[in-house]
Formats: C-alpha cells, structure tokens, sequence
C-alpha cells in the first residue's frame, strides 16, 4: 500500500530522535566555574588534599558549590567566576608547588546522564576563552642532532668492525670520514652502505688524504623532519596535561608548525614557560686532566668542551655524550637525606643498559650533568626561520661511586622550585628540535560568552525566519517542515556532545544554520514536487509517492556535493575551519535523515493508506 511504513521504520526514527535529544539534554545544564587540582608528580590526590581545600576555602570565606574526587584529581565547584578566581590564588598558595591548580568549566550535567555517558559539547576558543599559540620547529637542529648522532654511531661500529680510522666529524650536512689507507677506506665504506642505507655515500679525496662523505638521503631527510614535528606534537601535548588544561587541541600546521589552543587558560605566562621550553639534559664525563683555567683562556684539548656551572666556574667535559634526556621515562622532585632539592631520574631499558655498561668500567671517575636549554634570539620576520641560542649549563659533577642502572638522582639544585621545574620537563620529554612561538593571542572569557549570545540570537532569528515562512506557505505541510527542522537542530546538538573530539567554535554555528537552511530547502523540493504530481492529475497518495521518490535524487546530489566540500575543509583545514567542517558533515546527515526520513514518516502516519480528499500544502 502507497505511503505505509512498517513498523520497524517507525520505531527507528522514534529510536534515533530520542537518542537526540537525550544526549543533547547536558547542554541544558550549562558549566559551572571550577578548579582543577592534580598532582605535578602523576600521583593520586588522597582524603587530606580534600579536606586541606575546604578548610582553606572556608577560613577564607570564599563560597563554593562541591568539592569532589574526579579520576584522579580535585574539582572544586562555585557559583561565579570571581570566587573562582578569588580561590585559585588562595588554593594553589596553601597546597604548595607539588600541585597544578588550574581554571576550569566543569559540566553540571546529571548523575543520570553522566552514566550513559551524557556530556555538553565542547566548545572551541572563541567560545570558551583561552590562549592560542602558533609555533615553529627548528628543522635544522633536529638534522644536527640525528647527524651528531649518526658521528657517534659511525665510530661505535668501526671500533667495532677493527676499521682504523683517521677521523669522523660533522660538516654542515654532512659526514666527514678521513682514513689512513685505500683499504680502510674500502672496508669502512662497504660496511656502512651496508647497515646505513639511508646515507649516500661519496669519496672525498683532497690533498692525498683517503676521506669519504655521508649525507642523507631525500627520504631520510624528509623522516627526520616528519619525526621531530610529530615527536614534538607528543611531547607538547605532555606538558599540557601538565599544565591541567581540560580539552586542549594540539595540532600541526604544514610541514614545521604547531597549532596550541588551552581553553578556559587566561595565564599566558606559565603557559609559554612550560610549552616553549626546550629543555634535556645530557650525561658527559669529566676530563680530570685538563685545566681548567687553561681550557678558559681558550687552551681547550682536542676531543673535549668547555661549560660553566652556575657559579660561573668552567669545567672541561669529554665532547662524547654517554646518554640524553631522551631515556628519561620520569622524573620526581624531592628532598634528599640533608633536606637539599634533588631529581630523581628513571631511564628506558635501553638508557639504563647503556648507564650500566658506561659507568661499570668508570667507578671513581667525575661525571658532569649538563642542562641544554635553546632560547630564541630576536624575533622572526616574515618569511625567515627562527634563531636559537644553545645554552649549556652544567648543573652538577658527581664522582660515580658505583654502578648505575636505570634509577639514579641529581643534586646540586638550588631550591625546590628548580628542581620542580626541571623534572616537570623531563618527565614531559625533551623537543627533539627547539621551538619558538611566533604568534600569541589570548581571548577572554566574557568575549567567549559575548560570541555564544550572538551566535544563539543569529541561529534563533534564522531559525524563526525559515519556520514562520514555512508554515505560511506551505500549511500543515510546513508544519511538518518545521518539526523535522527542530529534530535535526537537536540531532546535530545531540551528535557534537556524543562524538569524542568534536569542538563547537563559532564558525560552527554558522554550519548550523547553514545546514537547517539545506533541511528546508530539501521539504521545499519534495513539496514542489508533490504540488508538481497533483496539478498533472496524479491521486493524492501517488502524488505524495512520487513527490519523495523524484526529489530524492535532486537532494542526494545536492548534499553528497556539500559533503566533499566539508571533507576537503575538514583535512585541510585547521583550528575554526575544522569546526565548521564537522557541524556541516553532521548537519547534512542529520538533514537528509530528517528532511526525508522523518517527514515522510510524520506524512505517512497522517494521510498514509486513507482516503484525502484534498492536502493541505
């Protein structure tokens, strides 16, 4: 029979438009201004942290709504914005550097809807507030360091080999081999092809010296840089969890540049602190031998370097390092047994292997710890790449008592906060190349709410613009329209707060509109359409029939169209137009469902199967 569903079809619009509107319910329930406390150590807050809060919050007569264990932090809940800000000071004064205490929005969602996993959408930048931050990979720093890298390697398994060598070091971008002899140089250039094909290889005869070079190839260029953009992609989103930031978006921009966006973040300065520092350290062993008032006056001996401490003192170091910061899976501040700051250090496996089989054969030797820090020179103009400063510093020289392995610490740190900080970068990783921010904004939190405001009046006016026409015109038909209109306001709600990842900006209320615009103007083509079937003299319900049936092609071809535009904008895009992106692809989905599905059902259920004399459209 013309225009019936089965019952199953009824059931699933019904399923899906209830599923909607429960999950899109939590943004009903707005946020509440809060604090978010962790511990800076990825410990486990415990009951007296709790209490500590409240009796802190009490005595100071700040007012506060709930305070509660969430995961593995502290949320602390108030009424306004100005108690929140009033107990952040207070709170982070009374806990101590050990803790982060950081601004937040925390969801006042049900208990009920949190357990089916109910939750408001998220929203982006120029919504919530926050700090925005584009940054710039040092590529050529990260080529140096896999080519000093490759210099010690080359060594390592010429020793190895019994291979003499004259010697290895770097020139600009590439490997500089010297031998002594045609045969050494043959033996030595067979071995390497062999276990480095990612170098090109070339004899380098001057001046009757038996030399060879190694330069990278194109590949293993382009994965060197692939690898330290996206190595600092990890590490960065490191240390913004370690900043306590809720929602963060890390993200890369082209081939040298990484998009930072903290919601809800108003300090600039701790956050650049701690994103833009690029901090390792290195574990070289002390010449014993040299002077070092010898060494200052510039008489420094061939194979060694010379650092300062920081009482300014110089200190000579063999140029071989004997392990990086890159072994280090954590890192702890705390007091040693004479109540002085120390870091505690945990290397990988392999870190520890080689800590173990160095320091075995070195008991009673000085080992020097060296803090590397690269700091920006100037600022870039347009079109150039950033400059920065290597500053090594060493932070302290211990004579190996006996042999380490994976766990060992450093002193000679001269407060608490020092060694804080130092183990917040270390544990958070060390860039594998220097970044420097070159471009900052900060949008506050009223101008967020000054976006939503405008954004929901935009939406709310189009929306009644579209809906008013709708019946006028089209009657009891565009009531219909405009039920289906609502249904899929709330199926794109619903989907943005249930789908992981999906970030609501201000450009995606414009998608908004924009798609409940295509779901009109799809009912607009169907009823045309069936206003088309019953002027050529079809029957009521075959006039209905064809009208869905034939427009359906015209709106699929419409919306797929739609849809590729959104994808591209999607893989392209960044930040904003990401955004937009995503609430255009829900909008066209949840349009068509509506717009077809869910008015032909409602057509059915009143005029489906019965005799019409005339149709109200």
């Amino acid at each position: 029979m013309l225009n019936r569903y089965p019952l199953w079809k009824y059931l699933l619009v019904l399923f899906v438009i209830v599923i909607g509107f429960l999950y899109a319910a939590p943004n009903l329930y707005g946020e509440d201004p809060a604090l978010q406390v962790s511990n800076s150590h990825g410990d486990a807050l415990q009951v007296q942290s709790l209490d500590q809060i409240k009796d802190v919050l009490e005595k100071d007569k700040i007012p506060f709504k709930s305070v509660s264990f969430d995961d593995s932090q502290i949320l602390v809940r108030f009424h306004d914005t100005d108690d929140q800000l009033k107990a952040q000071g207070v709170v982070a004064k009374a806990l101590g550097s050990n803790y982060v205490v950081a601004l937040n929005l925390a969801p006042a969602t049900p208990a009920w809807l949190k357990a089916i996993g109910g939750s408001p959408m998220k929203l982006g930048l120029d919504l919530r507030g926050g700090i925005h931050f584009q940054m710039q990979v040092d590529m050529n720093e990260a080529i140096n360091k896999t080519l000093a890298q490759t210099v010690q390697d080359f060594r390592t398994d010429l020793r190895t080999e019994r291979i003499r060598y004259s010697g290895i070091r770097q020139q600009k971008d590439q490997i500089y081999l010297q031998f002594r002899n045609e045969e050494s140089r043959t033996k030595a250039m067979s071995y390497l092809r062999e276990h480095y094909r990612d170098f090109l290889f070339t004899e380098a005869n001057q001046g009757g010296r038996f030399a060879m070079t190694a330069a990278m190839t194109q590949k293993k260029l382009q994965e060197t840089q692939e690898y330290a953009l996206q190595q600092n992609i990890t590490i960065i989103r490191n240390r913004v969890n370690e900043l306590g930031v809720s929602e963060p978006l890390v993200q890369r921009q082209g081939a040298d540049r990484i998009i930072v966006e903290l919601p809800g973040v108003q300090d600039a300065t701790r956050a650049k602190e701690i994103l833009g520092a690029t901090a390792t350290l290195e574990f070289r062993m002390v010449d014993e031998n040299a002077d070092p008032a010898a060494a200052a006056a510039g008489q420094v001996p061939p194979g060694d370097q010379l650092l300062y401490n920081k009482n300014d003192q110089p200190v000579v170091l063999k140029k071989q390092v004997i392990l990086t910061g890159n072994h280090i899976t954590d890192a702890q501040s705390a007091f040693d047994e004479y109540s002085r700051p120390q870091v505690s250090i945990k290397l990988d496996g392999s870190g520890g292997n080689r800590m173990s089989e160095f320091t075995k054969d070195n008991v009673g030797k000085a080992m020097a710890t060296v803090f590397i820090q690269y700091k920006p020179v100037g600022k870039p103009k347009a079109g150039e790449k950033p400059k920065f400063k290597k500053v090594e510093e060493v932070i302290n020289v211990a004579t190996i008592q006996s042999r380490l392995g994976r766990n060992f610490r450093i002193t000679g740190l001269e407060n608490i906060n020092e060694a804080h900080n130092l183990a917040l970068l270390l544990r958070a990783g060390a860039l594998i190349a220097p970044i420097q921010i070159i471009g900052e904004s900060t949008i506050g939190p009223s101008l967020g709410q000054q976006n939503i405001k405008h954004g929901f009046q935009a939406m709310v006016y189009g929306t009644l613009i579209l809906l008013v026409f709708m019946m006028i015109y089209y009657r009891k038909f565009g009531l219909i329209a405009n039920l289906a209109v609502l249904c899929n306001l709330v199926l794109i709600v619903g989907a943005m707060s249930l789908i992981p990842g999906a970030t609501m900006t201000l450009p995606g209320i414009a998608g908004m509109v924009l798609t409940m615009g295509m779901a009109v103007d799809a009912n607009v083509l169907i009823f045309e359409r069936i206003r088309e079937e019953l002027n050529a003299g079809r029957g009521i319900q075959q006039a209905i029939s064809l009208g869905y049936e034939r427009a359906f092609s015209t709106i699929a071809d419409a919306n797929v169209t739609t849809l590729i535009s959104a994808v591209i904008l999607f893989a392209i895009g960044t930040g904003s137009v990401k955004g937009f992106a995503v609430t255009l692809m829900i909008g066209i989905a949840a349009s068509m469902f509506t717009a077809i599905t869910g008015t032909r059902a409602i057509v059915n259920l009143i005029w489906g199967g019965k005799r019409v004399k005339s149709l109200s459209i």
